[in-house]
């Protein structure tokens, strides 16, 4: 029997290795050089990208265009979570005239950003209609998990600046309100461009329905997890026990019992964590419960951004000058302009109007959506939504993760 070698190669072992360089590089590089981290998202996906070129040897992950299930899986967890620290950090829904620069975001910028996408795809890129409309609706979302920079702080910690505040609400809510779009470009891929035959169903159930139950459903999920940390038994309740393990789990409750009864779970565990923030308000426990959840996220995000990183030589190979383009208009041009179109008619001024549009950061959610979607339906343009969408998540992560600081301190000089 041969013996094996005392220091013996596992590529195994090496990846974790890589894996836990790459995390502290990210994390301490910019720290280093700008006193910074924002930058740490970018530079995992670079890091991610270098080692899978220049290290032997390492496992060769999934390509998510063959098998896209992991790939689901993983960024769904991580942006339920995020989704719900979203909601869990917002100290005060009133008055509800702060609302209204998010609710232009949702209902006039993201539709705006979805049909001029839809049509750049079309007519520059030559997708077919359902790709399109597909491509629109997973590049529409502001991503909650990477744009955690410009967003209100911690509960109890206030900082809750306009700008922070409508892009922490527009990131809660628009990734599941980007959900019928996935759906239509679905239904226009089976059953093709004849709106007669489906439109009006879509609307009543992909519209109407499933984001009135995903509502709904979190309001009732975010009352009972309440009623269990806080309220029984009386003298020794949960939230006294500094544990966020039951609240994660009521989280995953509220998300997956949508999701069966065909609501929007993405809209569920936002709501969920609004509405469980608004019960014992000044209770410690909702600090130790968003810091619980914001560790997973972290985690979970450093995970999936090194994951995209060693990916993307493959992805890139269908890579054209035209996704090229695509990706600066969609983030220099179509972005900004809806939004500064659909904050047109607020109280923000010129520079918060810029921030709040510029700063529609891409990620973790569109991986989930192009995942879905693929799971369910076989695309004719998949491989080139892959390339695009893996590029425009590399070149927002970099704008937006390096200049981000700048934005947000000159927020704090007005």
């Amino acid at each position: 029997m041969q013996q094996e070698p005392f220091f013996a190669f596992n590529s195994y072992h090496v990846a974790l290795a890589v894996i836990g360089v790459v995390v502290i590089l990210a994390r301490w590089l910019p720290r280093l050089i700008s006193k910074r981290e924002p930058a740490a998202a970018p530079l995992m996906i670079l890091f991610g990208a270098g080692a899978a070129l220049l290290i032997p040897g390492l496992p060769t992950l999934p390509d998510p265009r063959q098998t896209p299930l992991p790939w689901e899986l993983v960024s769904e967890l991580t942006v339920i979570v995020a989704l719900f620290g979203a909601g869990m950090r917002i100290d005060r829904l009133r008055p509800w005239n702060r609302w209204n620069p998010t609710s232009r975001m949702l209902g006039i910028a993201m539709p705006l950003t979805i049909l001029a996408v839809a049509l750049l795809g079309i007519g520059f890129a030559g997708l077919t209609v359902a790709g399109a409309i597909l491509l629109g609706a997973v590049l529409a979302p502001t991503d909650p998990v990477l744009a955690a920079d410009v967003q209100v702080g911690p509960p109890h910690e206030g900082a809750e600046h306009p700008v922070r505040f409508t892009l922490t609400t527009e990131a809660g809510l628009n990734d599941g309100l980007a959900f019928p779009f996935v759906y239509l470009g679905l239904i226009v891929a089976a059953e093709g461009l004849n709106p007669g035959a489906w439109a009006l169903d879509w609307f009543l159930r992909d519209v109407v329905y499933r984001i009135a139950l995903g509502i709904g459903m979190g309001w009732l999920g975010g009352r009972a997890l309440g009623f269990v940390l806080f309220s029984v038994p009386r003298g020794a309740v949960l939230a006294n026990t500094s544990s966020g393990v039951i609240a994660l789990a009521g989280v995953l409750l509220c998300y997956g019992s949508t999701e069966l009864i065909e609501g929007y779970g993405f809209i569920a565990v936002a709501i969920l964590g609004l509405t469980l923030r608004r019960i014992e308000e000044d209770h410690s426990f909702h600090r130790q419960l968003h810091d619980f959840s914001e560790s997973i996220e972290h985690a979970l995000t450093a995970l999936l951004l090194i994951a995209l990183g060693s990916v993307l030589p493959i992805l890139f190979v269908d890579l054209s000058w035209t996704h090229f383009a695509m990706a600066v208009l969609l983030i220099l041009v179509i972005r900004p302009l809806s939004g500064w179109i659909a904050l047109s008619k607020t109280d923000l001024d010129s520079r918060s109007r810029a921030v709040i549009s510029v700063y529609g950061v891409r990620g973790i959610g569109s991986i989930y959506y192009l995942c879905y979607a693929g799971s369910h339906l076989e695309f004719t343009n998949e491989s080139q939504l892959w390339s695009l969408i893996a590029l425009v998540i590399l070149m927002s992560t970099i704008l937006h993760g390096f200049t981000v600081g700048w934005a947000m301190d000159g927020l704090k000089e007005d």
